[in-house]
């Protein structure tokens, strides 16, 4: 098979990044090990694929090293039952990750080219259960709604009212907050409808933008 050459490098990928690192969540490391993180990244860096680094995917975002997407997946404690929500598909890699891990993810993406090429990608690929949506992010997914988890891949400085709002009790955000200095948080919607959370990582991933941003300003 032409992927056997990738072999390898993944599952080096998942034992020297991932699993060494402290993520312990067998679904994860398995999700991690099958999805093929070389046909989401540019031609012109597929080389660098299974290294632990993030890469350009155009349009000003990234790939998230493997290392974090990880932690992020481990964090929402999925079982497979769960129809989850994702802001910020990028090139659609984390989405293919939730995908083995959730019974349903959407996926929004403000940058129209990246969120077409993600879901052409994965179509071909076969990721059947991922719906893809081009649009602001920040108001999420009514129509979908609501969600046993939520993951934000790119950085407000503030948490969206939108996606708590459509957690469903019980439910679980993961997202990077932050501008200059970002953390990485974990959010639980208790059955009574409060919210705690606790600091996973200190992070830096790119801004939110859109609606975010503009409320973000004074």
């Amino acid at each position: 098979m032409a992927d056997d050459v990738w072999a390898a490098p993944r599952a080096r990928m998942v034992k020297e990044q991932i699993q060494a690192r402290g993520i312990v969540d067998p679904r994860v490391a398995a999700a991690m090990l099958e999805v093929p993180r070389h046909e989401f990244v540019p031609e012109e860096h597929r080389a660098a694929a299974y290294l632990d680094r993030p890469l350009p995917i155009g349009f000003q975002q990234t790939i998230s090293q493997p290392y974090i997407v990880a932690l992020m997946s481990e964090a929402m404690d999925l079982d497979g039952s769960e129809v989850v929500l994702e802001i910020g598909t990028g090139c659609g890699y984390q989405a293919a990750v939730l995908a083995k891990l959730a019974r349903q993810v959407y996926t929004i993406e403000i940058v129209p080219e990246l969120a077409a090429r993600a879901a052409q990608t994965l179509s071909r690929l076969g990721y059947d259960n991922v719906h893809v949506r081009s649009g602001d992010g920040y108001r999420g997914w009514p129509e979908a709604a609501p969600f046993d988890a939520i993951m934000v891949t790119a950085s407000p400085d503030h948490v969206p009212r939108p996606l708590v709002e459509q957690l469903v009790p019980g439910g679980t955000l993961v997202m990077p907050v932050g501008d200059q200095q970002q953390v990485l948080v974990r959010m639980q919607k208790t059955e009574a409808g409060a919210v705690t959370s606790d600091t996973l990582a200190a992070v830096r991933f790119v801004p939110m933008t859109g609606e975010a941003q503009d409320r973000g300003r004074p």
